[in-house]
């Protein structure tokens, strides 16, 4: 079965090292900074806001719709109520597309309308068995939504803190802590780090890919493990047959059985008590919808099989369409080269781009949401 790598290439500044990387198909170059910047297809601001602002209806799409949901309560404090005043904003968003995939969400209509999307938006070349085997583990309630809220007038505040060097000697951390929910991506230092970044995460996102590669890169620089915070939870984004495979071994506390990471040992990642409940996958139809609506690069067309949007992007919108109040933290702002590549650094790492993300296009889309008040961007000039 064909594998697609989806794993971040271009970093910062590359550095060998004598280390045995981990089963991950073909062995690639280890390298310092997951984060990137697109050099090509530059657009001006002109041309940004009326792509941004082009409503997709006519192209619709594929991903799955819960026609049958409510459009649930919130609170004064939300953003949907932002989104809700302004026209294009409503176009762009849905609030009736599943974030998450769980047991009762696999049923064959899902299965008929997803067979023929390739990972990680659908399931094409996915054996119907094996996903559905899957995601029977996912059982318990709590695997089909991120947290629980106390009443509907609840405000329920997020940080998602990305990797980047704008975030060293920001002082952000008691900021970030003080939010009820926080969402961590691949290499999250925290020790050493603890008045930048803050302690706190309440959600982890990733890739099978990303995870790994994050161990091996970034661990001189103090990632050994993924936080193991009680009660975290983690976030796969399905974007190989591997993240399956990989979530199925997790919740059973097994060896994977095949594969690339045939052998491992998902306790060795996650430690040897999870329960089910902390385990979350996002559904392939929201990332197809936020591909689609906010994220759709001119690579998506040239580029099919390797672009999708980064693993901190995918949690942001994971924020924005679950909590009411979001904060982005160590994202790309316009003035990042004034900062090197991850906050972590020992030495100032220039970004660099490559072809599997398109990190120019998600910095417009931060910034102008920020703009809209959609959510709040941390950004700082360069002391």
């Amino acid at each position: 079965m064909k594998s697609t790598d989806y794993s971040p290439r271009i970093y910062c500044v590359q550095r060998s090292r004598n280390t045995k990387l981990w089963r991950c198909g073909s062995i690639v170059a280890v390298c310092v900074c997951f984060v990137y910047w697109n050099v090509l297809g530059l657009m001006s601001s002109e041309d940004w806001s009326t792509t941004f602002f082009r409503a997709t209806l006519e192209t619709e799409v594929n991903w799955i719709v819960n026609d049958a949901a409510e459009e649930e309560a919130v609170p004064a404090c939300s953003l949907r109520n932002t989104i809700k005043k302004e026209d294009t904003l409503k176009r762009k968003f849905s609030f009736l597309v599943p974030v998450l995939q769980w047991r009762d969400s696999f049923i064959n209509s899902h299965w008929q309308k997803l067979q023929n999307e390739p990972l990680p938006y659908g399931w094409k070349d996915q054996p119907f068995y094996e996903i559905g085997k899957t995601l029977s583990l996912l059982s318990h309630p709590a695997n089909s939504h991120l947290f629980e809220r106390k009443t509907s007038e609840t405000c329920v505040r997020c940080a998602v803190v990305g990797n980047g060097g704008i975030l060293n000697g920001s002082r952000q951390g008691k900021t970030i802590d003080s939010h009820d929910y926080v969402f961590r991506v691949n290499g999250a230092i925290i020790q050493g780090f603890e008045d930048d970044v803050g302690t706190k995460t309440s959600f982890y996102g990733f890739t099978t890919n990303s995870l790994k590669n994050s161990l091996i890169g970034y661990n001189q620089d103090g990632f050994d493990k993924v936080p193991r915070d009680p009660g975290i939870g983690y976030i796969f984004i399905p974007a190989e047959t591997r993240d399956y495979v990989m979530l199925a071994a997790a919740i059973q506390g097994v060896s994977v059985p095949s594969g690339p990471d045939k052998g491992d040992r998902a306790s060795e990642l996650f430690g040897y008590n999870p329960e089910t409940h902390q385990f979350k996958m996002i559904h392939p139809s929201f990332i197809q919808y936020v591909t689609q609506r906010f994220l759709k690069s001119p690579r998506l067309e040239q580029y099919r099989d390797l672009y999708m949007p980064t693993t901190g992007a995918l949690m942001l919108l994971v924020a924005l369409h679950t909590c009411d109040q979001v904060s982005a933290y160590g994202f790309m702002t316009e003035n990042y080269k004034d900062f090197s590549c991850h906050y972590y650094d020992k030495v100032k790492k220039p970004m660099v781009s490559y072809t599997n993300h398109d990190m120019e296009m998600e910095q417009r889309l931060w910034k102008q949401l920020h703009s809209q008040k959609v959510l709040w961007l941390y950004q700082r000039q360069k002391k």
